[in-house]
């Protein structure tokens, strides 16, 4: 099992359910990447929903169309569950940060 805590937030936009989860530590917290030309900002707008264990966001993940997630705790949980591929997480100033899409499930 998984330890630790993270943020979740849901976001119902039309149909679609976007789940935003960021491991508890990054929440407000601007992560920039010079060399990549990349800046990202935890915004506790879009993560900043109900601290869980990583656990219970594996399961929201599990639940969404696309979900965006930031930390090495969730990303590396998410690989792990086969969530995710590692060859799809980017780095950013040593942050883990993978984005998932999924298409068609479901439907017929």
């Amino acid at each position: 099992m998984s330890s630790g805590l993270v943020y979740v937030k849901k976001h119902l936009v039309g149909e679609t359910l976007v789940v935003a989860i960021c491991d508890y530590e990054l929440l407000g917290r601007k992560l920039a990447d010079e060399e990549k030309g990349i800046t990202v900002y935890v915004d506790p707008v879009f993560y900043g929903g109900e601290v869980v264990s990583v656990e219970e966001a594996l399961e929201a993940i599990k639940q969404a169309s696309i979900a965006n997630l930031i930390g090495k705790r969730i990303v590396e949980a998410a690989i792990n569950e086969g969530l995710i591929l590692r060859e799809a997480v980017i780095s950013i100033s040593g942050i883990p940060h993978a984005q998932v899409l999924v298409m068609g499930v479901g439907e017929e």
